[in-house]
């Protein structure tokens, strides 16, 4: 396999984000490098209040300021955080390779424009949140 087949850049607008970090595990453990992009514009469904104070509730867990669990307010820290809770093993060599080949970003990157992106979402109807609100909340 090459290298531009070893690559998948994912355009994370409209997705799920359970279906799209759950994709992004399984593909980081057979080895792929991925590039997602447009984390911002990712999508939770449900009630939006108990989605919100659940975000809330885990950012405030994390104990003192040196010690954990940390849990991140950015887009895009948000989906990595997510990907890292779908894979099995995250803490041991397995685990922490595959994580080591993920790179998100809000915004499509200069050097991605031109790349072909495997749009992973459609138009939802119902009660969704964006990421980026998300984050403006919590």
């Amino acid at each position: 396999m090459t290298e531009t087949q070893k690559q998948i850049v994912i355009d994370a607008a409209n997705a799920t984000l359970g279906r799209l970090s759950s994709y992004a595990a399984k593909q980081l453990l057979l080895g792929k490098k991925l590039e997602i992009v447009n984390c911002n514009k990712a999508i939770i469904l449900g009630n939006v209040d108990s989605i919100k104070t659940h975000y809330q509730k885990l950012r405030k867990r994390g104990g003192s300021s040196l010690k954990g669990p940390f849990f991140p307010k950015s887009p895009e820290k948000i989906v990595k955080r997510t990907i890292r809770g779908m894979l099995p093993d995250y803490r041991t060599g397995r685990g922490v390779k595959a994580l080591t080949n993920v790179r998100c970003y809000n915004e499509i990157p200069p050097e991605l424009e031109k790349i072909k992106k495997i749009s992973s979402g459609k138009n939802k109807l119902g009660r969704k949140i964006t990421l980026a609100e998300l984050s403006r909340v919590i």
